[in-house]
Formats: structure tokens, sequence, C-alpha cells
């Protein structure tokens, strides 16, 4: 299914569980850093190891029972389509069976083995560049595509390298309980954000992501494992410049509600008809200034591909082993 053309919203989604939260993946983005690179390619699609970008966090989605992904284009947007159709998968994955001793085999037959190996995205574009001639930035965006998504949906940018993220339906879960409008995935600043976007109210004892009993953040070093909430996630905070709290880096990750993209907190119309263009940090920090965001530091690699140097980096790293 792809988003009509301007002027007019996009059809409704079928309602489903917001267990089985769609996601949208953003590649509407011009690359101009990565340029010459992305003159004629769009940056989802470079290779990193061996695979295009976007496709990493496709089949993780996939692996995490998402079924339904909607895919927000722009610069070169056809080429992504064109790559990708409208079905993801099944997954090209190693056999689990072969890896298994004799006696180990008839558990091969695990459900969740099967269903990783054999599940299929289906994929919807919104395609900005040809409805309003360019990008709408990342909650104008999302405002264009919310009806295919629901009431509860994950987001994730498509130029984001993150192989060790897990999208766990328990995540979803404890998302809709906590009746927050958001939930954020936070990493450690990397060098070219050293003072990071967000801080973490800490006084209720941030824990990383990665293992349930983990150490209390800062501090925690083992990669993360999973992309479970942890029991008391601690609020998200829009700290002003001259306070000395730590602040980390959003990893484009995270989970939201519909709500946050309607008033009070967004006064875009439903659907975005006339493709107007807005920020999502500013509704990040509104709803945040009202404790209406949480978020976790999750420690697994995490690379933000925005410069020739930082892909070329990545793809000097053999078999997706550091």
């Amino acid at each position: 299914m792809t988003v009509p053309a301007a002027n007019t919203p996009p059809p409704r989604a079928t309602p489903t569980s917001p267990l089985n939260a769609r996601a949208m993946l953003l590649a509407a983005g011009r690359g101009e850093r990565m340029r010459p690179l992305t003159d004629t390619c769009p940056k989802p699609l470079l290779a990193v190891q061996g695979k295009p970008l976007m496709q990493w966090p496709l089949e993780a989605l996939a692996r995490g029972g998402v079924d339904h992904v909607v895919i927000n284009t722009a610069w070169l947007g056809a080429q992504i389509e064109a790559k990708f159709g409208h079905h993801f998968g099944p997954l090209r994955t190693p056999d689990v069976r072969k890896q298994l001793s004799n006696q180990e085999h008839s558990a091969a037959t695990n459900a969740s083995a099967t269903a990783a190996a054999t599940a299929t995205l289906q994929l919807h574009y919104s395609d900005e560049g040809r409805d309003f001639g360019g990008a709408l930035e990342t909650a104008g965006g999302i405002v264009r595509a919310l009806p295919l998504l629901g009431e509860v949906f994950w987001v994730l940018a498509g130029d984001v390298f993150a192989p060790d993220f897990v999208f766990d339906p328990a995540a979803v879960q404890r998302f809709v309980a906590s009746g927050k409008l958001a939930h954020l995935w936070l990493v450690p600043n990397p060098a070219h954000n050293p003072r990071g976007d967000f801080g973490l109210q800490t006084d209720t004892g941030v824990r990383d992501s990665a293992t349930p009993g983990a150490d209390p953040l800062p501090g925690a070093t083992h990669p993360a494992r999973t992309g479970a909430l942890a029991d008391a996630p601690a609020l998200a905070l829009s700290l002003p410049a001259n306070d000395p709290r730590p602040r980390y880096t959003y990893s484009t990750i995270g989970l939201y509600r519909a709500a946050l993209f309607a008033p009070p907190w967004c006064d875009i119309p439903a659907g975005n008809p006339q493709g107007v263009k807005a920020a999502l940090a500013p509704l990040l920090r509104a709803a945040m200034a009202q404790g209406q965001v949480s978020a976790e530091l999750t420690t697994g690699r995490w690379t933000d591909v925005g410069t020739p140097e930082r892909l070329q980096a990545l793809n000097l790293v053999q078999d997706g082993k550091p």
C-alpha cells in the first residue's frame, strides 16, 4: 500500500493489537554529508557488511514479530521501493537445524525459530518526494503516515546501524501499560555528538536494557541483548544547557503513541494533507516537560552512518563482528 498523493489523507490501518505494533522506518533524507555517494543512491541503500543499510533493521523488525512497516521516502525514493517492493522475507538466515546435534534436532521446530526464519513484512510507502517535493522532517513524516500506523508503533531510522537491538513485543506491552506518550532508547554519546540529546531521571534506579538486574547506569559495560523495557523505566529529561547532569544520544529508536502527534502536542491535521514540515524534538521536549516520555540506555553496537568515514569503518568489520 502507498500513501495517496498530496491533499488527501492516507487510508487508515486495519486495527491490530498494540502488541503487534507496526513500525515506521525513516528513509526520506537527502544524505548531504554522504555525498557524492548519495548523489545516485539513497543513503538507506548504501551497503553495510554486504547488505543495504536499511535491510538490517527490516530483518530485526521481522524477528521481533512486526508485520507491517511504513517507509517514508523522498530523495531517490523510487530506488527503495524498487529494491524492497511491498513484501520483505522470508529472512535469509542460516538454517538453525544444521547447527544442532542429532539429539537436539527435534527442537528445531521451536515456533520462535521458525517464525524468525520465515517472517514476512508488509511494506507500505509514504512518498513525500512525489507528494510534496521533498522530505517533511520526522514529525511531519510521521503525521503523514499515521493513519497506516495505528495507536502504538515503533519509529526508527533507516540510516542507523544497530544490529544488536531487539524489537521485543514485551517492550510494547510494558509501554502500553505505562501510559506514556513515548519511550526512547538512548546510547552513550558518540564522538560526533559529545553533548548528547536527553537526560535520564536517575532517582528511580536507571538500568541498562541489556539484562534484567543490570547495574544502575552510568557504568554498564556489557552489550545489550534485548530491547525490553526495564521494570521501572526512567523519565527522559530535556535538560537546560547549563545543567550538569549527563545527557545521552537518542538512538532514533523509540515507541510512540499516536496521541503525541495530535492536539495539544501537535497541531498538524491528521494525515498531513498539506505536507507541513515539522521536527520531532520539539514535540518530545514538550512531552518530557509533562513527564510523558520515558527512556533507557542501551549499550549494543550502534552507528549513525552519517559520513563516508563511518560507512568505511563499518565495512572494515567482517561477518558482523567487532
